[in-house]
């Protein structure tokens, strides 16, 4: 069976890392299909992408397996060829990008997932930082996502000392979106992506782009991205039907257009 699993329902790509036997680490062929995948996912018909994870883990990370032996990956090929490609791809992807993290998110298993739009993990799942414990470094964009998002030392701290951050501590952090108890956590996360789906999603790229930026710009640039995109949204379709659905007294239906 394939590595990474790839369904399309309800304009919403549900991508799944499927090597549980693994808890869905990343071997070579995984990270190149997910590359693939994440291809596929920027069709026209896609509106959102919900990664998750098959049985126990979200993602472990790294098999180590494929760091050792004669046949070894080097780590500059595994950073150049894999995780930066995976990671770039869901940053650049014009649609929003849900990670519903299903368990442990370890690793590059953890930056991937929160370098997403939208994180949601269920009440057992746990996020560690454990580059650390072999004396690597963090990466896949954990360097810069995470002490954005948690602050500096929080993030120094994790980062160093590898604690395990269990999906409640995550969410009252500010680490991610939200949690969900196990027994509704796949109804409730894929809410969120067919919610996600039925917005107007032209619009949802154009916050996505800004938010990019916002990495990079300072704050006068960021205010004149804003005025242009802002006249992007309000020339498209989806802002006429936003508007006339309102004045109407009606549920809107946008097209993504």
């Amino acid at each position: 069976m394939s590595s990474v699993l790839f369904e399309i329902k309800d304009a919403v790509a549900y991508i799944t890392l499927n090597r549980p036997e693994k808890f869905n680490s990343f071997n070579r062929e995984m990270a190149l299909l997910m590359q693939q995948k994440l291809d596929e996912a920027s069709a026209d018909d896609i509106r959102a992408i919900y990664i998750t994870g098959a049985g126990k883990a979200f993602c472990a990370g790294q098999d180590i397996a494929e760091l050792v032996g004669d046949d070894k990956v080097e780590i500059a090929q595994i950073l150049s060829e894999h995780y930066n490609p995976i990671v770039q791809r869901i940053r650049k992807l014009p649609k929003p990008v849900i990670a519903a993290v299903n368990g442990v998110a370890a690793g590059a298993g953890a930056n991937i997932a929160l370098c997403c739009d939208i994180v949601v993990a269920a009440s057992s799942a746990s996020f560690i930082q454990a580059f650390s414990k072999i004396g690597l470094i963090p990466d896949s964009g954990g360097t810069y996502s995470l002490p954005r998002l948690i602050g500096w030392q929080k993030a120094s701290a994790l980062m160093m000392m590898g604690d395990k951050v269990s999906a409640t501590d995550a969410e009252k952090m500010g680490m991610i979106y939200k949690v969900f108890a196990d027994e509704t956590f796949e109804e409730e996360s894929k809410k969120i992506a067919t919610t996600l789906a039925q917005m107007p999603t032209k619009g949802l790229a154009y916050t996505k782009h800004v938010l990019n930026q916002s990495f990079v710009s300072n704050w006068e640039e960021q205010l004149g991205l804003e005025d242009k995109y802002q006249q992007k949204a309000a020339d498209t379709d989806d802002y006429a039907e936003g508007i006339n659905s309102f004045l109407e007294k009606r549920v809107p239906v946008f097209k993504g257009k």
